[in-house]
């Protein structure tokens, strides 16, 4: 298995970009992704945001399972929604204004209102924009289930508040190889400097330890080497090449695109001490 690596300087204009919009926000939406929260944690981020309250958003929660729950208890001012579900917009607007609640009230005690403005920063692809556009009922920001879609700054007004959405911005290095498999799993990093080929034999690997019964039930999968799994994959879904050779491309992308569209079932791949290592 080749090292992970990415290379982030193209994410250097946006962090000085959101570094001067700190400044005029009042607190921070960071979104993770619930299948990874730990890996999806950029401490570059959080540093940015410095002494400004931050929502922690676990989105895509429906592609996680029950894990998730317990997660939550271990980060700090968290929440569990699927930005795709339009029932996910009360909780997400309930949470903001709890966030600044205290603020608010202050304010109105000196006599004076103000619309609150929130950075939303995470990394690629975990769903910034879909929660933006959620929460203003329309299509305001460009979306799209690969990394690195949001380019620029897109102050977005909705009812009471301001929402800045930011380009997905990875960490400067990846030291921790087990998250940055994840990363590669869910998509936050781009396919095209990725070996897909060690990529989707780990991805099998690791459910296959953790959820050795989804693999059976998608694929007939019963134990055996990576490659053996990936060979069980391509009989499967019969991909076969002329000569009676496994179709590996095929398969590669069929076991990757299963896990990100769910059909290998809700998975959570952080475990919890992965987790509270990160948040506590």
């Amino acid at each position: 298995m080749k090292t992970i690596q990415w290379f982030p300087g193209h994410m250097t204009k946006a962090l000085r970009m959101m570094e001067k919009e700190v400044p005029l926000a009042d607190g921070i939406i960071y979104v993770l992704d619930a299948r990874c929260p730990a890996a999806s944690f950029n401490p570059v981020l959080k540093k940015l945001a410095g002494n400004k309250p931050v929502l922690y958003i676990l989105n895509k929660c429906d592609l996680a399972d029950e894990k998730v729950d317990a997660m939550l208890k271990i980060i700090p001012s968290s929440i569990k929604v699927n930005a795709a579900n339009a029932n996910s917009r009360r909780d997400i607007t309930g949470a903001i204004n709890a966030l600044v609640a205290e603020k608010r009230e202050k304010n109105l005690a000196k006599g004076y209102s103000k619309i609150f403005r929130f950075l939303v920063i995470g990394v690629p692809n975990t769903g910034k924009s879909t929660i933006i556009n959620l929460l203003a009922g329309s299509r305001r920001t460009v979306t799209g289930n690969k990394a690195g879609v949001t380019r620029g700054k897109q102050w977005i007004r909705l009812d009471g508040f301001e929402l800045l959405d930011t380009p997905g911005t990875m960490p400067p290095a990846c030291e921790n190889q087990s998250h940055a498999l994840h990363l590669a799993y869910v998509g936050s990093i781009n396919d095209d400097i990725l070996d897909l080929d060690d990529i989707a034999l780990e991805l099998l690997g690791e459910i296959g330890e953790k959820y050795p019964k989804r693999l059976f039930e998608r694929y007939g999968i019963e134990g055996g080497s990576k490659l053996e799994m990936l060979d069980k994959v391509c009989a499967k879904r019969g991909f076969i090449l002329r000569g009676g050779e496994y179709d590996y491309e095929r398969g590669i992308r069929a076991v990757i695109d299963d896990f990100r569209k769910g059909r290998l079932g809700r998975i959570t791949l952080d475990g919890i001490d992965a987790v509270r290592e990160v948040f506590s």
